[in-house]
């Protein structure tokens, strides 16, 4: 009786020590942060692809999350909760210079904000939309603050209201339940096209630095293998799918200063979250 109890106890722990074997071995997860300039449901449908080559070219697991909106992920992203902040230019710059996150790449494709109406509406300026319903992401989105500075242009200080993603925009203004509302150009050209024929532009914003991908100080060490592994996606068939699918044409390395240029909107961003 007393070997068979021996002889359990010494299972137990060899298996105890092979579980914490086991699982010493497994690296904790690259944590992927992506500003939710649409749905969460659709941007973890977006990065799957980007995700699983970068869980296979890094052997490590890499897992793709979000937050309710723009200023919750500036918090979030300030309190180095992401090894990877993938955010518009204002918050990739604020990030920069409030948490020391490093630049990697952005998106070859032009990122401007706009303003949309309904294709049947009488809107034509920011005037005309004094006593209307005008709809914004976040107080902290990029496209949002740049609305906020058109229509404060034209002579328009009307509160605006926040929704949590960019198709919301689209629906509700299709709906009747808001005369404009502003979003990215690149969030336009992902809807549907019956949708995207039923709304027209107000106006179409200068370009500015898009979505960029930052890194963790914490993770220096990787920067190379990471970034490498970036443009291998690339290059890949499903790298250049999902660029087509989302028309963001691919990778380029920012241009001088192109974040420095931020400094306004960062500054409105911090402004926020004190």
């Amino acid at each position: 009786m007393l070997n068979l109890l021996t002889s359990r106890r010494t299972g137990l722990a060899l298996c105890f020590l092979l579980c914490s074997a086991v699982h010493a071995q497994v690296p904790p997860a690259l944590r992927i942060g992506v500003a939710p300039h649409t749905s969460a449901r659709v941007i973890l449908e977006m990065y799957q692809p980007l995700r699983m080559h970068l869980e296979k070219t890094l052997s490590m697991p890499v897992e793709v999350v979000t937050a309710t909106d723009f200023t919750e992920f500036a918090r979030r992203m300030l309190h180095q909760e992401y090894d990877i902040a993938i955010t518009t230019g204002h918050q990739a710059r604020l990030s920069q210079t409030d948490a020391d996150y490093l630049p990697l790449v952005t998106y070859s494709s032009d990122f401007r904000a706009v303003a949309l109406t309904a294709s049947n509406s009488n809107y034509k300026t920011a005037k005309d939309l004094k006593g209307k319903q005008v709809l914004g992401l976040s107080p902290t989105s990029l496209v949002t603050l740049w609305g906020q500075h058109w229509l404060k242009q034209g002579g328009n200080l009307e509160p605006i209201r926040y929704v949590s993603a960019s198709d919301s925009v689209a629906r509700l203004i299709l709906s009747g339940e808001a005369a404009a509302g502003f979003t990215s150009l690149s969030n336009y050209q992902s809807l549907a096209r019956d949708t995207q024929s039923q709304l027209r532009f107000l106006v179409i914003g200068e370009s500015m630095a898009g979505r960029v991908y930052m890194l963790n100080k914490r993770h220096l060490s990787l920067k190379d293998k990471v970034d490498s592994a970036l443009w291998a996606f690339a290059e890949s068939a499903e790298g250049k799918a999902y660029f087509e699918k989302y028309k963001l044409e691919g990778y380029r390395k920012l241009k001088h200063k192109e974040l420095e240029m931020m400094d306004p909107y960062a500054k409105e961003v911090r402004q926020s979250l004190n």
